[in-house]
């Protein structure tokens, strides 16, 4: 059982976590063709997530024969993760019908401030201060690139932008609590939760299976298979193993794909400023994974021997 289990790794910069969180966040940019292409409620979308996720993730956890036993303060953090990732997912998905995708991936894209932030304050993780402009380049290549349009009324809007804010911080809070669970398979600490999710939401639940389509099935089964199962193995196996400015840097690829999907399926029109913002997120992703110091700040820098 335990040549099964290399998975679980500290919470070093090695043993691939780079690879991980960006394949994570790749995945999660094609997450809003398939919520759209289901047709459904977001709460259903949401509760059919958790459950075909979880089965997913606990079945596969079972075959590798990896389970781990819990103690009390790590049930205790497996069960804060757990809410603060389905609280989340009904803020963001609640957020886009209010104030439009454009305004709420703006917003939304703030979380990497708050988990700098957090783990700070949580974990006494020190900020690599060098590295935050390039957070900053990122956040405004995400504006560009958004467009930010919006056409509904100031209520919509402030509602929308709220709730985003929301979700940023819960997933924030979602990242810190996996981040704990060292020395758990991460197939364990997401099924949990999402079987977790799963309960909590079944009351509020409404729906007919009778009434669902072929298109509609298949996007569920990929949204829990794929986007679920596959993708929160990949995205808390990266948490556990890397700090949180990678983990913070690397996001930004999320809505980069997720403009890129816009552009191929739907075909978006992309103007020269959303061209110029994609470039912006790539080259801070760049930046940031390489150590460059952000030009102002490597200007101030005294030459040698001064």
């Amino acid at each position: 059982m335990g040549s099964k289990n290399t998975a679980v790794v500290g919470k070093g910069e090695g043993g691939g976590g780079a690879w991980r969180m960006a394949a994570a966040m790749g995945l999660s940019g094609t997450i809003g063709l398939f919520v759209v292409a289901s047709g459904q409620s977001t709460l259903t979308v949401v509760w059919f997530r958790c459950l075909i996720g979880a089965v997913a993730l606990l079945a596969w956890l079972a075959w590798q024969g990896a389970w781990r036993p819990l103690g009390g303060k790590a049930w205790g953090w497996l069960l804060l993760g757990a809410v603060a990732l389905i609280a989340n997912w009904l803020f963001l998905f609640s957020a886009y019908r209010l104030s439009g995708i454009a305004v709420s991936t703006v917003v939304y894209h703030v979380q990497p401030f708050f988990l700098i932030v957090l783990a700070a304050l949580v974990q006494r993780e020190a900020p690599d201060w060098h590295k935050i402009p390039w957070l900053l380049v990122a956040l405004s290549g995400v504006a560009l690139t958004s467009g930010l349009r919006f056409g509904g009324s100031q209520t919509q809007l402030l509602s929308g932008t709220a709730l985003a804010l929301g979700a940023a911080l819960l997933y924030a809070v979602a990242t810190l609590a996996t981040r704990k669970l060292t020395g758990i398979a991460p197939a364990q600490i997401a099924g949990l939760q999402l079987l977790l999710g799963a309960a909590l939401l079944l009351p509020w639940v409404r729906f007919s299976a009778e009434a669902f389509g072929w298109k509609a099935w298949a996007a569920l089964l990929t949204l829990g298979l794929v986007h679920t199962g596959l993708m929160y193995n990949l995205m808390y196996a990266a948490f556990q193993r890397l700090p949180a400015g990678r983990i913070a840097i690397l996001s930004f690829i999320y809505p980069l794909v997720a403009i890129v999907v816009d552009l191929l399926v739907f075909d978006l029109a992309l103007s020269a400023l959303q061209v110029g913002g994609m470039v912006l997120i790539l080259l801070a992703v760049v930046a940031h994974q390489r150590g460059w110091h952000f030009p102002p700040l490597a200007a101030r820098q005294p030459a040698a021997g001064a």
